[in-house]
């Protein structure tokens, strides 16, 4: 009898070893954060600050919004190059328009090799700030190739320029037949049209678990987003926004996600 239990422990161990590994492999770990150039509510200018969350948060892939690269205000350091070196994590930035002898932007951090990093630039027909959307392929051992976007829309209380935006991201991305991960800061609410208009083509990872994201001391509206496409590919396994209340303006959201084989 001992001997039958014992086989059977053994049994249901490799069963677990190897389906959670196999789980494992396909886990895909995703944060975005708008870090406000690394400026908390508190007035400092922190990057260890920032660094230390992305890092306790595990992320594979990392999208980032309001970077600095050698701007004045930020002492002229290349915020993305200086993240990545702080997290070990490769730094891909996206400039969105020139700024104070430097520039301003996005940035993608990602463990694993991105390729094909492009910068589409979203409309602006009345000469607001430029917005972008920075995207790349992500090359990772095991899984099948995929998109990472990360975007930041207009933030003016007019929404009609972010559903422009919104819509420029659908036309870009939605037709692409490889799985696609879209990340950042919409500036939008859900039920807003600029949302609406992406979750016809997206579907929201924390939708099972809304929380709020902005002002970060004590959030009230849930403009951070993690999208992904097509549901056939990705199943969520959770999601949340990390209770980070001073680094930034904005509190990061952090989704598991499964890609499947």
């Amino acid at each position: 009898m001992r001997c039958a239990r014992t086989l059977a422990g053994v049994l249901a161990w490799l069963v677990f070893a190897v389906f959670g590994w196999a789980a494992d492999a396909n886990l895909v770990r995703v944060l975005s954060y708008n870090i406000h150039h690394g400026e908390g509510v508190d007035g400092r200018s922190d990057l260890v600050r920032i660094a230390k969350v992305i890092s306790d948060s595990g992320a594979h892939l990392v999208a980032l919004q309001e970077v600095d690269q050698r701007a004045q205000r930020t002492g002229g350091i290349d915020q993305a190059a200086e993240l990545g070196r702080l997290t070990g994590l490769k730094a891909y930035f996206g400039k969105a328009m020139d700024y104070q002898g430097g520039a301003y932007g996005q940035a993608l951090l990602s463990q694993w090799p991105l390729e094909d990093f492009v910068v589409h630039a979203l409309p602006n027909p009345v000469a607001r700030e430029p917005r972008i959307a920075v995207a790349a392929v992500v090359r990772a051992p095991g899984l099948k190739p995929f998109l990472f976007v990360g975007t930041h829309l207009d933030a003016n209380r007019d929404g009609a320029l972010r559903e422009l935006q919104a819509q420029e991201l659908v036309r870009l991305l939605a037709k692409d037949p490889r799985p696609t991960l879209l990340a950042g800061d919409f500036n939008a609410v859900p039920g807003s049209r600029p949302m609406t208009l992406l979750f016809d083509s997206f579907a929201d990872a924390a939708a099972a678990r809304p929380e709020p994201t902005i002002p970060a001391e004590r959030p009230t509206r849930r403009i951070d987003f993690v999208l992904f496409r097509p549901t056939a590919h990705w199943s969520v396994a959770s999601a949340s926004v990390i209770p980070e209340p001073t680094a930034s303006d904005h509190r990061p959201v952090l989704v598991n996600l499964m890609l499947k084989p």
